[in-house]
């Protein structure tokens, strides 16, 4: 069977962690399989969903080089729903309700104080066509329920929780429709992935009792039901969701200087004991994904971790990935020589100022000020054009006596101003011969 997954977010808000996490993970099992990786829209909701979420949506996915095959937006697909639910309405699947929020709310308080599941009662089942019509006359429209078939029970393999069961007798039937004739969420996506083809559904675990009542709304459209799969959700650091996490997003991300691999790498193994490789291109880690490889404890998203990774995907990158991001003369010598030392692309522009100068040198006494106009003189007769550092440092050795902290430290800081850095042998030739002898001249 060809492999068809699916990522659906409603544009009411940017994609934070939880969401992208959900989109790689479909876009993973795809890309395994060779198989079709969609992008759906769930814009049912007029009210709450905007057009820039939408254009943001595509951005995020393309920044982080989750490229989708085909989209779909389910504000454009409500003819096909409507015939979905005509055909529930002729077999009896869905049935019309007129109780108000007030009164549910008093029935399940009521349920609850006797110690019983506050499920519906499934009392509008009992209306006749009589009422139906006299509550027309009276200008009440009706909200409209999925019926659960209580003689079959639910059950399905999930592809990370493993067996699960529900009893539809505990459930109560699901309002899939309001009295103003827009759609909830359950029908239309369950409409969508039977129409898409959808074969495989990964989502978070807080959809697992979404999923019980889905199951059956494929059945009842003469479906098969795809495979399931929830990982299980993610916590903070500090061991519970916290609201930052909860609101993270990639623009948050792509604005503190994450890189998309970074984000991807962590993502794609987090809730696993597959140790996290920020070395791995999206087609290995799609190579090697696996649900089987995911537990069920909640998964840890630690931006500590993050930014660890995010620096060891920077100190790979090579200077066509990053030019179009550094200053201007910045040359690919000057990145490999700085490039150690950043864990964001942007603090490139800072040891840049380093190189280019001016820079401000800290105060030196006056032993320090006279080792430094020796290793002016020095300087001053070097051949610049191979190591000049090996050398200026040989010969102050040798002149001086210095060594270990004593020869780097003060060279370090009258060339730089900064007490720790790249590699000087690497930087030296980039501040020129000039610039040099002018900072080490004070």
């Amino acid at each position: 069977m060809t492999v068809v997954t699916r990522f659906a977010p409603s544009p009411t808000g940017r994609l934070h962690v939880g969401n992208i996490r959900t989109a790689l993970h479909n876009w993973l099992l795809a890309r395994r399989h060779g198989g079709t990786f969609l992008l759906r829209i769930d814009d049912t909701d007029a009210a709450r969903s905007r057009e820039e979420h939408v254009v943001a949506i595509r951005a995020d996915l393309a920044w982080l080089g989750l490229d989708t095959d085909a989209e779909q937006r389910q504000s454009a697909r409500f003819a096909i729903y409507e015939a979905a639910f005509a055909r529930l309405i002729a077999q009896g699947r869905v049935y019309r309700c007129y109780e108000t929020q007030a009164e549910l709310d008093l029935r399940r308080k009521v349920l609850l104080s006797r110690g019983l599941p506050p499920i519906y009662d499934r009392a509008a089942l009992a209306l006749t066509e009589a009422d139906h019509a006299a509550r027309a006359a009276a200008g009440e429209a009706p909200h409209w329920r999925f019926l659960l078939d209580h003689d079959t029970p639910i059950a399905w393999n999930d592809g990370i929780r493993g067996a699960q069961a529900f009893d539809p007798r505990q459930m109560s039937d699901p309002v899939v429709r309001r009295a103003d004739g827009t759609w909830l969420y359950m029908l239309p996506s369950v409409i969508d992935d039977v129409e898409m083809g959808v074969t495989d559904v990964l989502r978070g675990e807080d959809h697992v009792s979404n999923t019980a009542t889905q199951v059956q709304m494929f059945t009842a459209l003469g479906a098969a039901v795809p495979r399931f799969a929830h990982a299980a959700l993610l916590t903070g650091a500090e061991g519970k969701l916290s609201k930052r996490l909860g609101s993270l997003g990639v623009a948050d991300m792509r604005e503190a200087g994450i890189e998309p691999q970074a984000i991807i790498a962590l993502l794609a193994r987090l809730g696993t004991a597959d140790p996290v490789d920020a070395t791995l291109d999206p087609a290995d880690l799609a190579a090697a994904f696996d649900l089987s490889r995911f537990g069920r404890a909640p998964a840890r998203f630690d931006e500590a971790e993050l930014d660890r990774i995010n620096a060891g995907v920077i100190h790979r990158l090579p200077f066509a990935a990053v030019a179009d991001r550094l200053p201007q003369g910045m040359d690919e010598v000057a990145w490999l020589a700085i490039r150690p030392n950043l864990d964001r692309v942007a603090q490139a522009a800072d040891w840049w100022q380093v190189i280019t100068g001016p820079i401000v040198a800290p105060a030196t006494d006056t032993e320090t000020r006279n080792y430094l106009d020796a290793a002016a003189g020095i300087a001053a007769t070097l051949d610049w054009s191979t190591d000049p550092w090996s050398a200026l440092t040989a010969a102050l050795k040798e002149a001086t006596g210095r060594k270990g902290k004593d020869l780097f430290a003060p060279l370090r800081r009258a060339l730089t101003g900064m007490d720790h850095g790249p590699d000087m042998k690497a930087l030296l030739p980039l501040i020129g011969r000039e610039a040099a002898l002018r900072r080490l001249a004070g």
